[in-house]
This record gives structure tokens, C-alpha cells and sequence, in this order.
């Protein structure tokens, strides 16, 4: 079997060097659409956008944590794990969870930290649950955990794992918001370090079942992440707490993504659906907490 749970539990961490510049984080803010103008009557960039895309102004957006270091040790790397061994064209990113310990500066070094926390066998797929812990001098920046699907391989009798399903957020959202995506939003995004051909090579996308190169999750992922700063947590990242989410659908460069956003005590319930294809879902299950 490609995948041997208890050898990939029982791995030794690994541990690695990471920095990130300003630059760095402009790329990745550019990459998940910031600096874009909805309004296309006017040439001027919204003043709001420049806490993202100048240097002497910038704030960090929270997700930018999947990228950090060219977010290494990240997907990749944790697929070459001791007791993994699986098909590139098989995997598909099924959920992230990412807790912030404190806001992430424009410009750092710092030691991240990188194993399997967790293998499920979903029957038809194996889950792993790689996590990325991040720490600086002053102390832990960030913890990541991304729940990878390897298709066909699971089915050994391993443990299920957690359910990670909702219940519906009830009634309207209290804010709704459209974002269109740029037909070369994939190309830009996978500049900030997945480079996965799967969102650039045509014939690859072919090979895992995909009529075209899809855009990457966590760019989605990011894309939410700042609406729901932007639209209820007044621009302030630093109210990020936690963020939460299950990819249910892919995206494709050019689509229009509409973002349906619930408040309850605390957190931000967040719903993510394809505009072009009758809002097919993309993004559910979705949580961001703050203060």
C-alpha cells in the first residue's frame, strides 16, 4: 500500500528555516485579486487596497500563512513523507484549518516545523492532515493543518476521522459579495510557491480528470478570507483569529465567485459558490473566528 499510517505517523518532524519579505506578501496579496478596482468606470486603485499592496502601509492578511517561505514544508514535501508514496494526479486539497497566535509581520524569519498529524481512511480516499507549526524569536506565529485526498487509497480498515460538516448557517446572509477572478489568476497565485501543474499544464489538469488547470484552492481560500475582512471586520486583520474551511468544488480562472457571509458571536459563518456554474459550491463549512 503507497500509504503506511503508522510509518507516517511515527516520522520525525521536519524542520526548516523560512523568511518572507514585503515583497513576499504584496505577491501573495496580488495573487488572491487585492489592488483590483470592481468599479471599472474608475481608473484609480480604491485607497482601502493599498494596506495591501504598499510597503509603507502593509498589513499582513492572515492566510498568507499557507505561502510563507514559499510555504515550506507544505504540501509537497509532506506527500515524500516517510510511509507515503501516492500519484500527484490522485491528490486533491480537501479542507485547511489555520489558527494565528499573533499577527504576522510584513518581514520575518522563522523555524517551521512539518509532519503528519493525522491519517483517515475515508474508504474510496486516504486523508492526511499535514500540519505546519510556526515559530519566531519572540515565540509560535501560526499553526496550519491541511487535509490532503489521495484518491484510491484508502480502504486498509484505518480510523474514519471527524466528521467536519456543519449544519447550514440559518436564514439570509448579512452580507453578499461577487469577486471576479482573472483568467490568469492561477498563473499569478502559484508565483507565491505552489507550483502543482495542475493549475498551469493543460494536459497534467487532463490526467486528473479536469477538462483545464484549475485554480488553486488556497487562493480561493485567501480571496474569502479578505472579503470577510474587508466587509465585516473593518479592514482590521489582526481580528483574525481562526479560519476554517472545506474546499467542496473547484474554481476555474475567469469565474465569479459570490461570498455569503453570516455574523454570529464571535466568528463569521461563510459560504463560497461558483457564480457561472448556478453557484455551485466551492468553499462550505467555512468558519473564520475573531475578536
Amino acid at each position: 500500500m503507497p500509504i503506511d499510517a503508522a510509518k507516517a505517523l511515527a516520522a520525525e518532524p521536519r524542520t526548516g528555516e523560512i523568511r518572507w519579505s514585503a515583497k513576499d506578501v504584496q505577491l501573495y496579496h496580488l495573487g488572491i485579486g487585492a489592488g483590483a478596482n470592481p468599479d471599472k468606470d474608475s481608473p484609480a486603485t480604491d485607497p482601502d487596497e493599498l494596506r495591501y499592496t504598499l510597503e509603507s502601509r502593509l498589513h499582513v492578511l492572515p492566510s498568507f500563512a499557507t505561502v510563507a517561505g514559499a510555504g515550506s514544508p507544505g504540501v509537497i514535501s509532506g506527500l515524500s513523507m516517510p510511509g507515503i508514496d501516492v500519484d500527484l494526479a490522485k491528490v486533491l486539497h480537501g479542507g485547511q484549518t489555520l489558527r494565528i497566535h499573533r499577527p504576522i509581520p510584513a518581514e520575518g524569519t522563522a523555524t517551521a516545523t512539518g509532519r503528519i498529524a493525522a491519517v483517515y481512511d475515508k474508504g474510496k480516499a486516504a486523508v492526511l492532515v499535514m500540519r505546519t507549526e510556526v515559530a519566531d524569536a519572540e515565540g509560535p506565529l501560526w499553526t496550519n493543518d491541511a487535509q490532503i485526498f489521495v484518491r484510491g487509497e484508502g480502504g486498509w480498515g484505518g480510523d474514519r476521522g471527524p466528521s467536519a460538516r456543519l449544519d447550514p448557517p440559518a436564514g439570509e446572509p448579512d452580507r453578499a459579495v461577487e469577486r471576479p477572478l482573472r483568467a490568469d489568476q492561477a498563473l499569478l497565485y502559484r508565483l507565491s510557491g505552489d507550483h502543482n501543474p495542475l493549475h498551469a499544464d493543460p494536459e497534467f489538469a487532463k490526467l486528473a480528470g479536469f477538462d483545464k488547470p484549475i485554480l488553486h484552492g488556497l487562493c480561493t481560500y485567501g480571496i474569502t478570507l479578505k472579503a470577510v475582512v474587508d466587509t465585516l471586520l473593518g479592514g482590521d486583520v489582526t481580528r483574525v483569529r481562526s479560519y476554517a474551511t472545506r474546499f467542496a468544488g473547484v474554481v476555474y480562472p475567469g469565474e465569479t465567485l459570490r461570498i455569503r457571509m453570516w455574523r454570529e458571536d464571535g466568528r463569521v459563518r461563510v459560504e463560497v459558490g461558483a457564480v457561472d456554474r448556478a453557484g455551485a459550491p466551492v468553499l462550505t463549512d467555512t468558519v473564520v473566528e475573531h475578536s
